[in-house]
């Protein structure tokens, strides 16, 4: 996949600023060469994952799930899934400047995160999980993790049904990979996805609470 040229936004990751970002179709990431210097990225194409029929269950994570495989909660431990997604062999974007950045957006009601356990109980850390951010009726997904096996699939799974629920209207997960589009996810062009992101930042639905 060939890298999308950065896009111009104020420098830092206060809450203000990424709000403003997210709203304008932006997100940050870390130079690759420079962890100190924040780049912005608006793709075109943008990977989307589809809220309706279209969204597409393996027949094999579908047999697990009703099988009650996974306890999926909302919100329980969003800085060790963080942490979670951070912690990668390969090395992360996610730096310390986004763990708190991040941080203070879940604390304020604006990131959210979901745990998958696995059953019956959940235990300290969960064993897989996925973070992103919820503004009016866009959910913005960051990244996932699994320890244990399909354990980040059942995360995704459950953060769709949740987003169907609360009457959400566009999962953002800006790039198209493999593993998405397994799921059904597929790519828009910047004008569409600007505009499904207009009409789902005016609804007016809530990911937490009742």
């Amino acid at each position: 996949m060939k890298q999308p040229r950065p896009v111009s936004w104020p420098a830092g990751l206060s809450p203000r600023v990424l709000v403003a970002a997210y709203a304008s179709g932006a997100f940050p990431m870390p130079d690759p060469d420079d962890e100190s210097h924040l780049m912005w990225f608006s793709p075109d194409p943008r990977g989307v994952l589809p809220l309706d029929e279209r969204f597409h269950v393996p027949r094999r994570l579908r047999r697990k799930l009703r099988g009650g495989r996974f306890t999926c909660t909302i919100d329980r431990a969003f800085n060790a899934v963080m942490r979670s997604c951070a912690d990668r062999p390969e090395g992360t974007w996610i730096t310390q400047d986004f763990l708190a950045a991040y941080g203070k957006l879940a604390e304020l009601g604006i990131a959210h995160s979901v745990e998958a356990w696995v059953s019956p109980e959940p235990g300290d850390q969960p064993d897989g999980g996925i973070y992103g951010l919820a503004l009016g009726g866009a959910f913005f997904a960051e990244s996932m993790f699994h320890r244990v096996t399909d354990a980040g699939k059942a995360a995704l799974v459950y953060l769709v049904e949740r987003l169907r629920g609360r009457g959400f209207g566009l999962c953002d997960v800006q790039w198209l990979t493999p593993h998405l589009k397994t799921f059904g996810a597929f790519e828009v062009d910047r004008a569409e996805y600007l505009s499904m992101l207009s009409t789902a930042l005016g609804a007016h639905v809530r990911f937490d609470g009742p």
